[in-house]
C-alpha cells in the first residue's frame, strides 16, 4: 500500500458511548469520502448549518479538550483522540456523522477507534497526498510551558515532557518518530487526572461522564484504576496522542520536529495559529511519485502547490 496516496475507509464504522464532559450517550458513524474532501464532522441532530470542519482556526475551546465550531455555532468537542486515530491510520478523507456535541470518550484512548477502523478496512485512491513542510522554527510560550516546531527533512518527530509534583506522574519525557516508530503505546494511552482535581473539574460542569472505565485517576502515590497503567509512560504518551490529534487540525500531515514542555491543547493550537499566520513559515507540498516509502519523502520528490 502506498503511503503517498490519499485514503479513506472502505465501509462505515459506528461507535457509541458516553461523552466525557457532557455525560450524554453519543452515536458516531464514520463514512467513506472522496479524495480532497478532508475530514468533516456532520451534526445529524441539527437540520441545517450542521457541517463542522476540524481546522485549528475553528477551535473555540481548549480547556480539557479540543472543541471546533462553525460560523453558526454548531460545535463538536473532544475530537482529539479520534483525530489522532485518523492521523495514525493515514485517513485523509472521511465524513463523521455525530448525533450530539461531543465525541464519545470510549476507553479514554484512541485504541477502539483504531481497532474498528482497521476492521472496516482502508480504501486507497490514486490521488496524491499533500503534506505541510515547516520552513522556520516557531515557538510559543506560556510561562514556563512551551511548544516549538522546526524544519525536518523526512519525518514528524515529537519530543514531549511533563512535570508534575505527584510522585506517580513526576517528570516524564518521551520522543517518537511518528511516521516510523511503533505507536501502540501512544494510541493505547488513556486520558488522566489527579483525584484532587476532580471536584474542581466537576464544578466547571465538566467530566460528567468520567469514570475509571475511561480515565486514569491518580491519588497521591496510587493509581486508582484496578488494572493499573497500560505502559510505564502512559501519562506523557497520552499527551503525545493529544498532540497528534491537535496537529491534524492543520488539515494535512506535517513534516517537522516538535518539542513541548508541559503543553496541551491550548499550546498546540496557538502554535498552529502562529505558524500559519505567515506563509513564509511553511509550504504545502504534493507528492509526485506514488510508491515511494514514507521515510523517503524528500524535497526532490515534491512540488509546491502553495
Amino acid at each position: 500500500m502506498s503511503y503517498l496516496t490519499q485514503k479513506t475507509i472502505k465501509k462505515e464504522v459506528s461507535f457509541s458511548g458516553v461523552a466525557l464532559h457532557s455525560g450524554l450517550n453519543v452515536n458516531v458513524c464514520i463514512k467513506p469520502a472522496k479524495p480532497d474532501q478532508g475530514i468533516i464532522f456532520k451534526r445529524t441532530d441539527l437540520k441545517i448549518n450542521n457541517l463542522v470542519y476540524p481546522s485549528f482556526m475553528n477551535v473555540t475551546n481548549t480547556s480539557l479538550n479540543t472543541t471546533v465550531e462553525n460560523e453558526f455555532g454548531a460545535k463538536v468537542s473532544t475530537i482529539e483522540h479520534l483525530m489522532g486515530a485518523l492521523f495514525g491510520l493515514s485517513i485523509d478523507n472521511a465524513l463523521i456523522e455525530i448525533d450530539n456535541e461531543e465525541v464519545p470518550i470510549l476507553d479514554g484512548s484512541a485504541k477502539v477507534f483504531i481497532e474498528k477502523i482497521l476492521l472496516a478496512g482502508i480504501e486507497v485512491s490514486d490521488s496524491p497526498i499533500k503534506i505541510i513542510k515547516i520552513n522556520k522554527t516557531i515557538k510559543y510560550s506560556d510561562g514556563d510551558r512551551f511548544i516549538s516546531i522546526s524544519p525536518s527533512t523526512l519525518s514528524l518527530d515529537i519530543d514531549f515532557e511533563l512535570k508534575y509534583n505527584n510522585p506517580i506522574i513526576g517528570n516524564q519525557r518521551n520522543k517518537f518518530k511518528i511516521y516510523e516508530d511503533d505507536l501502540i503505546d501512544v494510541y493505547n494511552s488513556r486520558t488522566y487526572c489527579l483525584f484532587d482535581d476532580i471536584e474542581l473539574i466537576k464544578k466547571k460542569g465538566l467530566a460528567k461522564g468520567g469514570s475509571l472505565e475511561n480515565a486514569v485517576v491518580v491519588k497521591n502515590d496510587e493509581v486508582l484504576n484496578p488494572e493499573g497503567l497500560r505502559n510505564e509512560k502512559e501519562f506523557v504518551n497520552h499527551k503525545i496522542l493529544d498532540c497528534i490529534g491537535d496537529l491534524y487540525t492543520s488539515g494535512y500531515r506535517i513534516v517537522a520536529s516538535i518539542k513541548c514542555s508541559q503543553g496541551g491543547h491550548y499550546l498546540t493550537n496557538q502554535l498552529l495559529r502562529k505558524v500559519f499566520q505567515n506563509k513564509e513559515n511553511f509550504s504545502i507540498l504534493e507528492i509526485k511519485e506514488k510508491n515511494l516509502p514514507h521515510n523517503l519523502i524528500n524535497r526532490n520528490f515534491l512540488r509546491s502547490i502553495a
